[in-house]
């Protein structure tokens, strides 16, 4: 029974490892010419919001901004 418990535990554990959390996150931006926006990404893996930002961070940067998670 032991044994049994013990290799529960490192599936759950292993599985836990394996899965991505998915969390709401907040591309913040600001430049004078453009102003300060922030944008919404619901439910994404940290990479994910990190690209979405970046092609914010692509406007805002011609207009001498920068955007950051």
């Amino acid at each position: 029974m032991k044994k049994l418990l013990t290799l529960s535990a490192v599936a759950v554990f292993a599985i836990g490892l394996t899965t991505s959390c998915k969390k709401d996150y907040t591309c913040t931006c600001t430049s004078t010419s453009i102003g300060n926006e922030t944008y919404s990404i619901p439910k994404a893996k940290k990479d994910d919001a990190e690209a979405a930002c970046e092609v914010f961070n692509t406007t805002y940067s011609q207009a001498g901004g920068s955007c950051s998670l």
